[in-house]
């Protein structure tokens, strides 16, 4: 059976989705920078485990992979020397990033990874399945889609590694794509969207949808947008917060984005995705995600959810919903 590891997996996300797979049958190795915790994990899930720095490792470190879903952030830490190091060693990469910087690094490294066989599909997780797939089913509402504005809501409070990674984002500056060309746009305002229950004012930043969305729609013109409905992005010690939500948390806050499309002809369509709490929903797409690669739903270079693995992979997550406004 050809084998999947999940890289970070002792951290918040990576161990729901090391349980996750091992409660699919999936063939997983659990991999990070603590052999205690990866031992323990480990011995828990019934799974092997490997220790490894993600710029240490050797030609033993992927032996018997055939898909490696990185679930360590701050990305900006460890992608780049996990995606060159699936390019040298012929697996496909997943990521479950948010940080933009990670995409653009992705595309860049796309054309070297389809020379090599290999697949790179960053963004398997609640951003970018949920808005990559929704961004598809609104630009078909109208004809000659030419620009797309998405926003997020984000309820409840945020993990650990989330806040880490919104730094990133944040610090990545504010962008937008604007006639195919990404550009930085100091100067972008809040804008109000309705995710079903009133408008709500939403703060422009920089996700990765402005990669994916680009290459799953054709679509030139794309901002994005944010509202947190619960509590804003922590300031101070980050290392302080807590791991992530509880399960109870997490089932007291569902998730929502929306997407609105402009055609040539000025037509307008808006539509709302509503999803399981934001926390709960990645662990299920990724290893629903490295399930379908692992069968054989790849293709060689840099990849969108939406585009590989379809625009109806967002609603095979249980509790998902699609409404056209």
């Amino acid at each position: 059976m050809k084998k999947l590891m999940i890289y970070g997996a002792t951290g918040y996300m990576g161990r729901m989705a090391a349980e996750q797979a091992a409660a699919q049958g999936l063939d997983v190795i659990v991999a990070g920078r603590n052999q205690d915790r990866l031992r323990a994990l480990a011995a828990q899930l019934n799974v092997s485990y490997r220790e490894f720095m993600p710029d240490a490792l050797t030609p033993e470190t992927f032996e018997g992979v055939a898909v490696l879903l990185n679930c360590a952030g701050p990305f900006a830490q460890t992608a780049k020397a996990l995606m060159q190091a699936c390019i040298s060693a012929g697996v496909d990469y997943l990521d479950i990033t948010a940080e933009i910087k990670v995409y653009e690094l992705a595309e860049r490294l796309g054309t070297e990874a389809a020379e090599s066989g290999v697949m790179l599909l960053p963004g398997v997780g609640w951003d970018v399945v949920p808005t990559d797939c929704l961004a598809v089913h609104v630009a078909r509402r109208v004809q000659a889609p030419q620009s797309i504005k998405i926003a997020l809501q984000v309820a409840g409070s945020m993990s650990r590694g989330s806040a880490r990674s919104v730094s990133e984002i944040i610090g990545a500056g504010l962008l937008a794509r604007v006639d195919g060309a990404l550009v930085a746009t100091p100067a972008a305002h809040p804008r109000s969207f309705d995710f079903g229950d009133g408008v709500e004012v939403c703060a422009p930043l920089s996700f990765g949808d402005l990669i994916t969305s680009w290459h799953s729609t054709g679509i030139p013109n794309i901002s994005m947008f944010v509202h947190f409905s619960g509590e804003p992005v922590p300031e101070g010690d980050i290392s302080m917060l807590p791991e992530g939500p509880d399960a109870q948390q997490r089932e007291a806050h569902r998730a929502r984005a929306v997407a609105e499309v402009t055609g040539a002809d000025g037509t307008v369509a808006r539509s709302v995705i509503e999803t399981v709490n934001g926390y709960t929903y990645t662990p299920l797409a990724a290893v629903e995600a490295a399930l379908r690669v692992l069968a054989g739903k790849r293709r060689p270079g840099f990849e969108t959810p939406a585009k590989l693995l379809g625009v109806e992979f967002a609603k095979s997550i249980a509790g998902t919903t699609i409404t056209d406004l």
